[in-house]
């Protein structure tokens, strides 16, 4: 679901390989699936529950609240999804890395976490229909000469497991890259000067930039993405029962209140 470096470029912030949401419009599905009604009998990794891995790290589309629980985009599209089916959302927050590796074995049943699909990913795993577009953005210091054109140059924080590392390794090298258990560990990084900048998903980036004056975001983008919901390969019974609860819920205008109630317009 993302678009490769050299094609994003001209366009546009993780094991098995990453997502951000800039554009904050729900995605078409492809498919025309029905809906599967509640209480329908799809198997779950505990009976009556759908659990979602994640990495509840990465505002707004995984945050812990005040009080303890779980809030964002995904938070609330996963139990959108879950009550469709009949089920109970439950949130098993770890590192991203695990979250996706939890989906992919079959420890949770879905992973959200601003996920991307790469062909690397759809190897070892189902991916459902995209349910929103992401950008990736790069994060520097006010007054910094990080741009686009000599990111080769400098040196790049990342969250652990990205795409927004993969790109970022793949494109300036390994030896110009770090990685980070995720993204508010990169950004205090960037503020303790240990990089130059950081690749990350445009709304977290936002968020992130609001909370540590001093901080911006270049103008260019990085990379086109966009987010889907993953499970574990060969799952197609999951895979068919999430589609359908997700064209229904896109198609009723629940998808993008979500994202609305997150990302406002500037």
């Amino acid at each position: 679901m993302k678009k490769i470096f050299a094609l994003g470029m001209a366009a546009a912030l993780s094991l098995t390989l990453l997502a951000g949401c800039g554009s904050g419009t729900a995605a078409q599905p492809s498919s025309p699936a029905a809906s599967a009604p509640a209480g329908s009998a799809v198997s779950t990794v505990e009976a009556g529950k759908l659990h979602m891995s994640t990495n509840a790290a990465f505002p707004p589309y995984e945050m812990v609240a005040d009080d303890g629980s779980f809030e964002g985009i995904d938070v609330e599209v996963a139990g959108a999804i879950a009550e469709k089916l009949g089920l109970e959302l439950v949130v098993d927050d770890m590192d991203f890395d695990a979250a996706l590796l939890a989906a992919q074995n079959g420890q949770s049943d879905i992973v959200m976490a601003g996920v991307s699909v790469t062909d690397e990913r759809k190897q070892v795993m189902e991916f459902s229909d995209t349910y929103t577009t992401a950008v990736q953005v790069i994060i520097v210091p006010e007054g910094s000469d990080v741009t686009v054109d000599n990111l080769g140059e400098k040196m790049i924080g990342t969250q652990r497991g990205t795409t927004g590392y993969i790109y970022c390794s793949d494109d300036y090298g390994e030896d110009h890259v770090t990685a980070y258990d995720n993204g508010a560990t990169a950004v205090q990084a960037l503020l303790g000067g240990q990089v130059d900048c950081v690749v990350i998903d445009s709304a977290p980036a936002q968020e992130f930039v609001k909370a540590n004056p001093g901080l911006t975001i270049l103008d260019t983008e990085y990379v086109t993405e966009e987010y889907a919901i993953g499970m574990a390969k060969g799952n197609t019974e999951l895979l068919d029962a999430v589609n359908g609860a997700l064209k229904t819920l896109i198609d009723d205008g629940t998808v993008q209140s979500i994202i609305d109630k997150y990302i406002t317009a500037e």
